[in-house]
């Protein structure tokens, strides 16, 4: 009974710190973030001047980092929205949208009425219903010399038939932060972490909330169990079981004046409801056997077909008190919830590349087609119906 009444004690303890500091950090970052207020209402006006959505065929968007690239739910599409990109000199900040077909290699540039604010570091999150939608929220806009912050705490929804922007406003939501995650998980949107920045100071989150779909509404989650410390690009991803993996990530913590210490988590929790009740949750720590990835954050995360989670890339930040360097992976790995367990991805190189045909009369060799169907394959991967050449 005393150590059950010490360990809670010293839970609620961790929790007033952590309230001290996020009132800390928000008192240092509103005069930034009230000077970036008036930056953002200039980009906002001159996008108002846009009144009807124009879709232009394009080449592959600028470069850019901490964008968001979400599959469309009904379409062999991919939707590109926001980012960052830093010259060297200035940081700017973007709102657009890009679609990427898939089958045709072809990037089109949709300029739509009334979009969300320029953004990077957000989250985005597509589902079905509606014809389908694209679900954002929060991210950070930063001062063109990149040294100043405003993180929004916004939600916005993206019609993917109409091809409208709306932003839905309901209280109760996270605070404004970036390097959060989100996932869909039946008909809510499961957000977790992040981190939020001024000048000075920082914070990180450990946090859940839950957004009902139906309802429009926000609910704070209060999983029991021991979960995950705060964190940032960590990965987010849910099981064929119902349940919502939350791995990795990074974080740090301030050890004396002027000096922080990153911390590159690598352990893994479980996010499930309690005994099947969507209004209780709770909190497992999970260890995976198998090939784990080293540790690191920022790695990009998607859902094969089989339920497996793909895993690739990422950065690992080693920090010494005057500073820092990183080194950038580009492996791949899965993770079978299935069977609790890590795989190293193996990628072949083709051994049997396609042949190069002479052209057809009247093919311009632009295209190679199928001899003995003029299929119009354009050896993007279409391959004919009887010749898989």
């Amino acid at each position: 009974m005393g150590k059950k009444g010490k360990k809670e004690k010293k839970g609620r303890g961790a929790e007033k710190t952590a309230a001290k500091m996020e009132k800390k950090v928000s008192k240092r970052s509103r005069k930034e973030e009230e000077d970036l207020e008036a930056l953002i209402a200039h980009f906002q006006t001159l996008d108002a001047k846009r009144t009807q959505t124009v879709e232009i065929p394009c080449s592959p968007p600028s470069p850019r980092l901490n964008a968001s690239l979400s599959v469309h739910p009904e379409k062999d599409e991919l939707i590109l929205f926001g980012g960052e990109y830093f010259n060297g000199q200035k940081t700017s900040l973007y709102n657009e949208l890009y679609v990427y077909n898939i089958r045709k290699d072809t990037w089109t540039k949709v300029d739509i009425p009334s979009p969300p604010p320029r953004r990077c570091a957000h989250q985005a999150v597509v589902v079905p219903q509606g014809g389908g939608q694209l679900w954002v929220f929060g991210g950070e806009f930063a001062s063109p010399n990149g040294e100043q912050f405003y993180h929004y705490k916004d939600l916005w929804v993206l019609h993917l038939a109409t091809k409208t922007w709306e932003q839905v406003k309901s209280t109760g939501g996270p605070s404004g932060r970036s390097g959060h995650r989100m996932v869909a998980w039946k008909r809510q949107l499961i957000l977790f972490g992040g981190f939020h920045e001024s000048t000075r100071d920082y914070i990180y989150y450990n946090d859940v909330y839950a957004f009902n779909l139906d309802t429009f509404t926000w609910s704070t989650l209060s999983p029991s169990g021991t979960g995950p410390t705060p964190r940032s690009g960590c990965q987010m991803s849910v099981t064929p079981q119902g349940g919502i993996v939350v791995y990795g990530g990074y974080s740090k913590q301030r050890v004396k004046k002027d000096v922080d210490k990153g911390t590159r988590h690598s352990d893994m929790f479980l996010l499930k409801p309690e005994d099947g009740r969507e209004d209780k949750w709770v909190w497992t720590r999970m260890n995976p056997s198998g090939v784990k990835p080293t540790p690191r954050s920022g790695f990009s995360v998607a859902m094969a077909p089989n339920h497996q989670t793909l895993f690739f890339g990422g950065v690992c930040d080693e920090e010494e008190e005057e500073s820092l360097s990183g080194e950038f992976f580009n492996d791949l790995y899965f993770y079978d919830a299935t069977r609790n367990r890590w795989f190293e991805g193996q990628l072949k190189a083709v051994t049997n590349p396609v042949p190069t045909l002479p052209p057809l009369p009247g093919d311009s060799g632009l295209g190679e087609t199928c001899p003995g169907h003029h299929c119009g394959d354009s050896g993007l991967g279409e391959t004919c119906p009887g010749h898989q050449w």
